[in-house]
């Protein structure tokens, strides 16, 4: 339980520096980082360079533990910036189906990222700090919020879309629609409970280990199945599962250390 923080921390920023690494790699953007209609932005190419140097960075220093909270202040608010001006009117303008629900996973995960940023800013405090990071502490309240109201979204997901939940699933896994309904309520539950402050630290550690269990029984074993042309996909879910399961080890810990105080 002591080490729940750091183990947080470091699958968090090993995700981040692994999607940084697909998007030098592929000349493009993970699926999730910014909405799908996006080759014809101006340099697509080297604006990708640049990002994707920008996520490793940050992982390494997360990862690391240096410039940890200037390095996680910017990752999130340039996350946050992206849903909130690119995410949202992408949905509204460009998507006709923007009503509907499954239409906004895409821009839950990035909100979950971005939250999970701020989670990681919060607990680990960070060296000399310039009037921008000064700043941008503002927000680091919103992380656990951001981040928990994704998970409740992915919960709602799994009740609305179960059959797909199941197909995703390995075949060896049994009564798969019963797991996609459990998962969600679970994801629903738990997302509440961070946000309320109920039973946190034990809420907060099931969580974790739940979604570290998805990252190991299903999204490893989609990644060694998969095609090569779908593999990048697949590898972007298993590290997003595995960020999401480090976040919520931190906020356990941080409740853990908050309370002995």
């Amino acid at each position: 339980m002591r080490n729940l923080p750091v183990i947080g921390r470091i699958f968090y920023g090993i995700a981040i520096a692994v999607m940084g690494l697909q998007t030098i790699y592929y000349s493009d953007f993970p699926y999730m980082l910014i909405p799908p209609k996006h080759s014809s932005i101006p340099g697509l190419g080297i604006i990708a360079y640049v990002f994707g140097a920008m996520l490793i960075l940050a992982g390494v220093c997360i990862v690391f533990e240096k410039k940890i909270r200037p390095a996680s202040l910017l990752l999130g608010s340039i996350l946050l910036l992206i849903f909130c001006f690119y995410f949202i009117p992408y949905q509204f303008m460009a998507n006709p189906n923007f009503m509907q629900f499954g239409e906004w996973e895409n821009a839950e995960k990035e909100l979950a990222l971005a939250g999970s940023a701020f989670v990681i800013a919060g607990y680990f405090s960070g060296e000399s700090e310039n009037f921008i990071i000064v700043f941008l502490t503002k927000l680091i309240p919103l992380g656990a919020i951001l981040f928990s109201l994704a998970i409740i979204c992915f919960g709602i997901s799994h009740l609305l879309y179960p059959t797909d939940v199941a197909d995703y699933m390995p075949s060896w896994i049994p009564f798969k629609i019963f797991w996609a309904y459990f998962t969600g309520t679970a994801l629903i539950g738990s997302g509440i409970a961070i946000i309320l402050k109920i039973k946190l630290r034990l809420i907060a550690t099931l969580l974790g280990i739940m979604i570290l269990s998805w990252f190991i029984l299903v999204h490893i074993p989609k990644v060694i199945a998969s095609p090569f042309a779908y593999r990048g996909s697949e590898v972007t879910s298993a590290f997003l599962a595995l960020a999401y399961s480090g976040i919520a080890f931190v906020i356990a810990g941080a409740t853990k250390n908050n309370s002995s105080k």
